[in-house]
Order: structure tokens, then sequence, then C-alpha cells
């Protein structure tokens, strides 16, 4: 099905809530075309195009719920739609935590849709494999990447008059190049909503320049370093920090921001004076959809102030428990940083690690945030401000509230996004003191 407008999905919704019985009805219609390409050992293995529209139809009977899904547009369809859900909110148990819809809103619109991304075709696509594939072979490089970019767009409706809907568009791409005996390794992610924005030579070169870099790692102590995180590494780490800020989760015992006996920690002063994080969707690096999944709008919402927790999110069951607020999810976090460049942040350390990637990360301690993983794809020792040589993999022990804590220096935000993570993200390079690396790693 084509890419629906306001004025059609406004039709389709009108019709679905025309059709219900229920006590009410909320409608969310999913739209995407996402094209695609894979490469492995300089050469395409995959391309592709998938396109769906899917309309979601939830009712109430007062706190008994159901919920539809369907591909089909036409009014048999959607009507066959709306009495399934009715009929499973007939036999549902009642929902304990049932909140109704929420009232009409007026959503201010985000800059989600780019013509310039929206117009990428398969032309486009196998010149951003080429690039990577071309340099692989002509640095004696295997390459290995994968590059996908979305035209889409939402709709939500409900039976209060609530109303909106947005269009959208992304890329994604990474990139992994390795020397042909395995010995080096080195890897990019970039992320745009306007593809005037991504340089596919660009990404492809730095991955390249990590590979040849890599080649003949030394081993290092295990022990306690200065590193300098890439936005890559950082916001693996960062961003399982970010899904924690929830209210409902520090007051029952759940989180790091959890106080002991009994409450949160919204207010104290938890990390350096450097850190600043907000969300916003209408940030024009990082743009989202001005509602959230339970269609509550957004706001611009400042989450940790000069190193304090200014604020929390409440769901709606939840802030009416405690008396406070509701607020949506957030969609992006923003962190503020410096002006330096990666390469001006490793120019002003005598001695440290660049660690490019992290990965495999796992949760060790949730009360204290303590997370454990490794690094990789380009791991080198800085002295006397230049990378000296490629050094090996490195195990992690680390919490992200304690990185807060031991901030040298901020970089410039960079964008990272995509699939794999929670938040659209704008994330500084950090300069981190004591980092704790546990145990050496032979992956490269």
């Amino acid at each position: 099905m084509k890419q629906l407008n306001q004025e059609e999905a406004k039709r389709i919704c009108d019709r679905v809530l025309g059709f219900s019985k229920a006590d009410e009805c909320r409608i969310v219609i999913d739209g995407s075309r996402r094209g695609n390409i894979r490469y492995a050992q300089n050469s395409v293995t995959t391309a592709g195009l998938n396109e769906n529209t899917q309309l979601t139809v939830s009712v109430a009977f007062g706190k008994r719920q159901g919920t539809a899904t369907i591909n089909e547009f036409d009014d048999k369809s959607l009507e066959r739609a709306v009495r399934r859900a009715e009929d499973v909110a007939r036999l549902a148990p009642e929902n304990p935590e049932f909140m109704p819809a929420i009232g009409k809103q007026a959503f201010k619109q985000s800059a989600t849709f780019n013509s310039a991304t929206a117009a990428i075709d398969p032309d486009y696509r196998a010149e951003v494999a080429s690039h990577s594939i071309v340099a692989g072979r002509k640095n004696k490089l295997q390459t290995a990447g994968y590059f996908v970019d979305t035209t889409g767009f939402q709709t939500i409706a409900n039976s209060n008059g609530l109303f909106g809907h947005q269009e959208f568009t992304s890329l994604d791409f990474t990139c992994t190049a390795r020397t042909e005996d395995g010995r080096g390794s080195g890897w990019v992610t970039r992320s745009a909503s306007d593809a005037r924005k991504f340089d596919p030579r660009e990404a492809s070169a730095v991955a390249i320049e990590k590979a040849l870099r890599s080649v003949d790692a030394k081993a290092l102590e295990p022990g306690r370093y200065t590193v300098i995180l890439e936005p890559a590494a950082t916001s693996e780490l960062i961003g399982r920090m970010f899904g924690a800020f929830d209210a409902r989760q520090a007051d029952e015992g759940r989180s790091f921001l959890s106080k002991k006996g009994g409450g949160n920690r919204l207010g104290e002063k938890l990390f350096d004076e450097q850190i600043n994080i907000w969300a916003d969707p209408w940030n024009p690096d990082v743009p989202v959809r001005p509602w959230d999944n339970t269609m509550m709008p957004r706001e611009r919402t400042d989450v940790v102030k000069n190193g304090r927790i200014v604020s929390l999110d409440y769901s709606r069951f939840w802030a009416q428990k405690q008396n406070a607020k509701a607020t949506a999810r957030h969609g992006n976090m923003i962190m503020s940083g410096g002006s330096k460049s990666l390469e001006e942040l490793i120019a002003s350390t005598k001695k440290g690690v660049v660690v490019t990637r992290t990965w495999y990360i796992r949760q060790v301690d949730p009360q204290s945030l303590l997370l454990t993983g490794l690094t990789r794809d380009g791991t080198f020792y800085v002295e006397n401000g230049k990378i000296k040589y490629p050094i090996k993999n490195f195990r992690f022990n680390e919490s992200p509230v304690s990185m807060l804590n031991n901030v040298d220096e901020l970089g410039k935000p960079q964008i990272i996004g995509g699939d794999e993570v929670a938040y659209e993200m704008l994330i500084p390079p950090m300069k981190i003191r004591d980092f704790n690396f546990t145990s050496l790693s032979d992956a490269v």
C-alpha cells in the first residue's frame, strides 16, 4: 500500500471509529518503505525493498481491553478488525492499571521528514556499497556493511477526538573492514534523517583506516586507564542508563535512582557538573515524532542539569498513584558536549586508550548500573597526545554512573541512531579517567 497522506489516513481512522461499539477506541496506523543493501567479503550479498502498512485498533469496555491488527483497508476488513478487538475485550480480564484514552491534543509537528532521504533509490544504495568495496579492495581489505533507508508515517487517533499524523525518514549505515589475515579490524556507524548529511566515502574511510592501523596489536596490562570513548562506544553504555530514568522503577527500588528506604533520587546531584542531558522532539539533528506510544504529547524536557537529576518519566498510571504529572516517554536523548573533535581529545591526553566500539554488553547490577562488555574493532594506546600503537581488546566492568563522575573532557556531539538503540541520540566523545579494564580479549 502506498504512503498515506494526512487526509487519507484521517478518512480510514474515521471509518474505524464509526464501526466501534465499545466504550472507547484507539487507532494506530504505521506505514513504511525500507530499502537496504548488504555486502560482505567485498561483494554485495543481498538487496531489497520492503513496504508495509498496518492498522492496530484497540478498544475497551470498562477496564477490559482488546486489540486487533490488519493490513487490509476496505470497509469490510476494517469492520472485521474492530469486531475482533471487541470480542477479545469482552473475554479479557479487567486491567487493574487501565487508563482511559487521553483527550484531543494539539501536536506540534517535528522535522522528521526529508525529501532527499525519501528519494533514495537502488542506484544510491549500490553506490554506498561500492565506495566501501572499491576502497577495501584497493587497500587489500575485506569489507562488510549494511545500509538501510526508511520512509514512513504514523497516524494516531481515538474516540475522544485525538488525531495526529507524522511522516519521517531515516538512514543508517555500518561498515566493518578487516585485513585479509584477520589481524586488523575497523568499524564505523552513521545515522541521519537527511541524506545530504551522510557521506559514504568518509564513513568507509574511517573503518578502513582503523583496520590498517589495528594490525599487530600489543597486549597492555588490564587496569584502570584514562579512555577516550568514541560516540558509538559511549552510546552503548550511556544508552542503557537513559532507559532507567523511570519514576516507577526508582520508586519500587529497581534502579540506580532508587533511594534506600523508599522513594527516588530526584533532585540529587549524581554526576559531574559538566553533564547536561535533555530530550527535545524538535531538535534538528535528531527529530522524533511529537507523541509517544501511549499518544501522550512529548515536550522538551531537561533530564540532568549540571549533574543533578531534574526529571523522571511518569506513566499516566504511576503519576496518578503518586500524585505527580504524567509525562511522555522520550524519543531522543541529547547530551551537551564541547567543541573539540575526537582527534583534539586525543591530542590533549598524556596517556590513555582510544575505544572505537563496545559490544556484547550485559548488566551485572541494576542498582549501580554496573555493566560488563568488550572493546572491539580498533583499540589504541595514546601517549603524549598521539596514537602510539594498536592494543589487544579488553573486557571491562564499568558503570555509566561512575563514568559520568569521572569526566575529564567532552567533545563535539554526534548523531547515533538506528534500530539497535532505544533512543535517537546526540552524544559526545568522552575522555574518562579510571575506566576499569578487567582482562584481555583475543578478538579483534
